[in-house]
């Protein structure tokens, strides 16, 4: 049996701990304890970005951190985006109108990973945008609704 790790943490606003395992992902702790399933299990070796968070506002593949890593950390879920009282993110707005999904799989990690690019870059290019999120991948749409949801989005003033 591995060591126990205590850990707490701020998630979409609320304090959260519990005891882990020391080798528990974060992305296992954050859906299957704290109950936060919006955070999807693709790949669980950095390569799909459906598991992308934000971490002290940062976004980070949670399948290659552990929970024990996110003590005293600040996480913002996709559920913890929206502005709270049943609306939508602007970024989840975009890709809704911009038909930036199919299946919805990777919506998730694709919207967390382009709201930090905005953050980043508030006025990125077609070809900053597809850089900005090579590292999530879709298997339906073909990119091009993903780039005008994030285009969309930062007209309008998007940060995470």
């Amino acid at each position: 049996m591995s060591a126990s790790v205590h850990v707490e943490v701020t998630v979409n606003g609320e304090k959260r701990e519990g005891d882990v395992e020391a080798r528990l992902l974060l992305v296992h702790w954050l859906r299957d304890e704290l109950g936060l399933t919006g955070t999807h299990v693709g790949c669980d070796t950095t390569n799909c970005g459906a598991c992308t968070v934000h971490m002290n506002g940062e976004a980070v593949k949670s399948c290659t951190v552990l929970a024990a890593q996110a003590d005293g950390a600040e996480l913002t879920t996709i559920e913890g985006l929206s502005n709270g009282n049943g609306g939508l993110h602007p970024m989840q707005a975009a890709f809704w109108e911009k038909h930036g999904l199919q299946c919805g799989f990777c919506t998730p990690g694709m919207i967390m990973a382009a709201a930090d690019l905005l953050t980043r870059n508030p006025n990125p290019s077609d070809e900053e945008i597809r850089h900005g999120l090579e590292g999530n991948l879709c298997r339906c749409t073909g990119y091009h609704n993903i780039v005008e949801a994030v285009k969309a989005a930062a007209g309008t003033g998007v940060s995470a």
